[in-house]
């Protein structure tokens, strides 16, 4: 699915306008019940999403997929539900692999994912989208935090090669040589590290283990890969099972989209990138490196390909950009119009700004537009 010309989007359209009142106060929640209650007739303005909402179908609208968007979904969900009564959006954040399994199986409208199509789910996807197959919209972004727990340590600064040798048992504990030299003025304890990773196939394992195979690939030799390569150690489900587990272990660490280390009061990593200073995972040093990113995908598929290996200042490597997976063609007729409306409205100006507030990144303007008429294009 690669283009003939990789396509930039480092505009001056497209850098991302962030308001410098942004609020990372990461409010949303896990639980899914509930957020389709109706709050408003159908094709009123929403207040929450700042303009009008075009609705459009009916009924139940299901989706699942990454949890690490779970927060911009309800966030998303409450807004379009205040204005489109006639359709209950809901989304079971069960992880990216098993999210694309149930859009492959037809089990959904649509999946959300971490990670763009690999080739032979997009051969799969022709099985369910009749005439078409199934193509990556770029829908929200964020940085993959490295959230921990250590009593005392407040401030952590870590580099690829430091963290590759905590997640792979290497370092095994919080004073090691190399994390004190990362780290001079911190009061270092011998804590035992206790690494926590993803039980289930997600989207954001890929990326953090793509991340550490493209800049450390001597300290860490596996390929990115949705699933954790590493046998044993401690794991949980989801992105709140990682941060839960985290918050309540002395000792641990964690790779999570932001919202979740900051809901659970979590302090994060700040990474040595080989920039002037090291970067701290905030969804404006996200934004920047999202705005770099190159688009691969033939139209109408919109897959990205970011810079892991990144040094530019204030650029946070470890960025994911989660994707709704659609059929381009082949939708089925009774939830065509509610997936361009709903998908619709989480692209448009007012849908991306809204989720700023629980700790995302919206995509470029230039690029979010176009993902507005790729959902337009949707049969």
């Amino acid at each position: 699915m690669k283009s003939q010309s990789k396509i930039r989007y480092r505009t001056a359209a497209g850098i991302l306008a962030l308001s410098s009142a942004l609020v990372l106060s990461a409010c949303g929640s896990d639980d899914n019940s509930d957020s389709g209650d109706d709050k408003g007739g159908s094709g009123e303005s929403s207040a929450a999403a700042g303009g009008d909402i075009e609705c459009g179908g009916s009924g139940e609208l299901l989706a699942s997929g990454a949890s690490s968007q779970d927060n911009a979904v309800q966030q998303w969900v409450a807004d379009y539900q205040a204005a489109c009564s006639d359709v209950t959006v809901n989304y079971k954040p069960v992880g990216s692999g098993a999210g694309i399994e149930e859009f492959l199986n037809g089990q959904t409208a649509f999946a959300g994912s971490d990670s763009a199509l690999e080739p032979e789910e997009v051969e799969k996807s022709k099985e369910v989208c009749s005439g078409g197959q199934g193509i990556n919209l770029p829908m929200v972004g964020g940085p993959v935090a490295i959230a921990y727990h250590v009593e005392g340590v407040d401030e952590l600064v870590l580099d690829a090669e430091t963290l590759a040798n905590v997640f792979n048992g290497e370092i095994k504990n919080w004073n090691d040589e190399a994390i004190a030299k990362l780290n001079p003025d911190a009061e270092l304890p011998d804590t035992k590290i206790q690494p926590v990773h993803r039980s289930d196939e997600s989207g954001t394992t890929e990326n953090f283990t793509a991340y550490l195979n493209t800049v450390v690939k001597d300290a860490w030799p596996d390929e990115a890969d949705k699933k954790w390569p590493i046998e044993g150690g401690q794991a949980a489900t989801g992105s709140a099972g990682v941060s839960s587990q985290v918050k309540q272990t002395d000792g641990a660490i964690s790779y999570m989209e932001i919202s979740h280390a900051e809901s659970n009061d979590l302090a994060t990593v700040k990474l040595d990138t080989g920039a002037a200073e090291p970067v701290e995972a905030t969804v404006e040093n996200a934004s920047q490196a999202i705005a770099v990113g190159e688009r691969v995908g033939e139209a109408p598929d919109m897959a990205l390909e970011l810079d892991y290996a990144t040094k530019e200042d204030g650029a946070y490597p470890i960025t994911l950009v989660t994707y709704e997976i659609a059929c381009d063609k082949g939708n089925k007729p009774e939830s065509l119009d509610a997936v361009k409306s709903f998908l619709g409205y989480t692209a448009s100006e007012a849908g991306q700004q809204s989720i700023v507030e629980v700790g995302y990144a919206p995509l470029p303007a230039e690029m979010a537009a176009e993902v507005v008429k790729t959902i337009d294009t949707l049969s």
